[in-house]
């Protein structure tokens, strides 16, 4: 077995913290952002180092190849180098950086490779600047429709398509990556699970599955101070009514059901005038399909009219659970039974590239504890430890998928 330079990976993800830093410890780093383009060309400077061929495609996705002696499609490993506004120095870039570690230990090591290995830079992932989240990956697995994609437009006006050509990454569309024998993502695990069970992988086996339902309810502005309650059509009071019901009722369905009430506006937003209109929306998260659809059935089912005011549900989005390669997915639990790291099987409960992967390439994912659970801020951090034991086991399994994809060619992964 052996180990990557832990050393050597915190410098690595400290330099790359520098771009887009912010003041108290985060990163504001959004996709092709001056930020964002500064971090792609040390990622490309990194890569040549390592004597690896730089190809971009036309979504800007960037990918380092190392040659094997076969000339067979590549292992892929990867995720994203963009950022969250105040994001931390660790969502989506540890990824990239642990890929990178890993390709530096084979070289020092002078270690053989039949199989070439890429590293993926996905460009806007977050989502924080062009909606949607996930977006190139999206793109190239044909989720997403490109041309869509190109008219995306952040606050300022400027769209995605702009943004592309003048970061300098804009490339071709005979570049994207459309066959690997496996891809493989490392990421934090962004939640409190690894820590609060003490174990210090996470083998990832999915993403859950999740429904998003914005709910409209309507009524009728008035003066805040001459209108007697019991004349009142007040939607702030039936959504708020909604809201307790919905978390009384659903929090009964499963344990493991998840449910956010993320966003909420209120018209015309007045302390002095009772509201016409207060929109709100629930975000649910589970594995099995059965749990999603109860939680869709009582969504479905809102009253229309609740205290004279009007109530609609719309759906704004789902997906259905994403299951990872089984194979691979073994692959990485026996690394840490080899390096005696506990490990925990477990699903993601927020999105990846690897969800969109999973269709076109045999997928899974390496968490690794966040402090806290905390991320998509400032305070979010991974020990250093932590990240170099992920990098251990990143680096284990794309050698252990090396031998049995160069020695037993009817291994197959499922």
């Amino acid at each position: 077995m052996y180990k990557c330079n832990s050393r050597r990976l915190q410098e690595l993800i400290e330099q790359f913290s520098q771009f887009g830093a912010t003041e108290n410890g985060g990163v504001t780093r959004l996709s092709l952002s001056n930020e964002d383009v500064l971090a792609r060309n040390y990622f490309c400077e990194c890569c040549e180092e390592l004597g690896m061929e730089i190809k971009i495609d036309d979504m800007g996705n960037i990918y380092g190849i190392l040659p094997g002696k076969k000339d067979v499609p590549p292992i892929v490993l990867g995720s994203h180098l963009d950022s969250v506004e105040k994001g931390g120095e660790f969502d989506g870039v540890l990824g990239v950086l642990t890929a990178i570690e890993a390709i530096r230990t084979i070289k020092e090591n002078d270690i053989e490779l039949d199989i070439p290995l890429m590293i993926v830079n996905f460009t806007n992932e977050e989502g924080a600047r062009f909606d949607p989240a996930m977006m190139s990956s999206g793109v190239i697995t044909s989720k997403f429709e490109k041309e869509k994609m190109l008219q995306s437009t952040d606050k300022n006006g400027i769209r995605f398509e702009e943004a592309l050509r003048a970061s300098g990454y804009e490339g071709e569309q005979e570049n994207r990556l459309n066959e690997a024998l496996a891809y493989l993502e490392l990421h934090i695990e962004q939640g409190p699970v690894l820590e609060a069970m003490k174990h210090e992988i996470g083998v990832v086996e999915g993403v859950l599955g999740m429904v998003c339902y914005e709910i409209t309810v309507t009524g009728q502005s008035n003066h805040a101070g001459t209108t007697p309650m019991s004349m009142r059509q007040d939607p702030m009071i039936v959504a708020s009514t909604i809201i307790t019901e919905l978390h009384d009722q659903l929090g009964k369905i499963d344990e493991q059901l998840v449910y956010t009430f993320g966003r909420m506006n209120v018209s015309p937003n007045i302390h002095t005038v009772i509201p016409n209109t207060v929109t709100f929306t629930i975000d649910s998260r589970h594995q099995k399909a059965e749990v999603m659809q109860r939680v869709e059935d009582i969504l479905k089912t809102l009253p229309t009219t609740v205290e004279g005011c009007r109530v609609r549900p719309v759906k704004l989005w789902g997906r259905d659970t994403v299951y990872f390669d089984a194979a691979i997915c073994n692959e990485v639990e026996s690394a840490c039974q080899s390096f005696g790291y506990s490990a925990h099987r477990m699903f993601s409960g927020a999105g990846h590239d690897a969800q969109y992967m999973a269709s076109m390439i045999p997928s899974a994912m390496i968490f690794v504890p966040s402090i806290q659970g905390r991320s998509h801020c400032e305070e979010e951090r991974t020990s250093f430890e932590d990240c170099a034991k992920g990098a251990d086991i990143l680096l284990e399994t794309v050698l252990t998928l090396q031998t049995k994809f160069s020695m037993d060619e009817t291994y197959t992964l499922h």
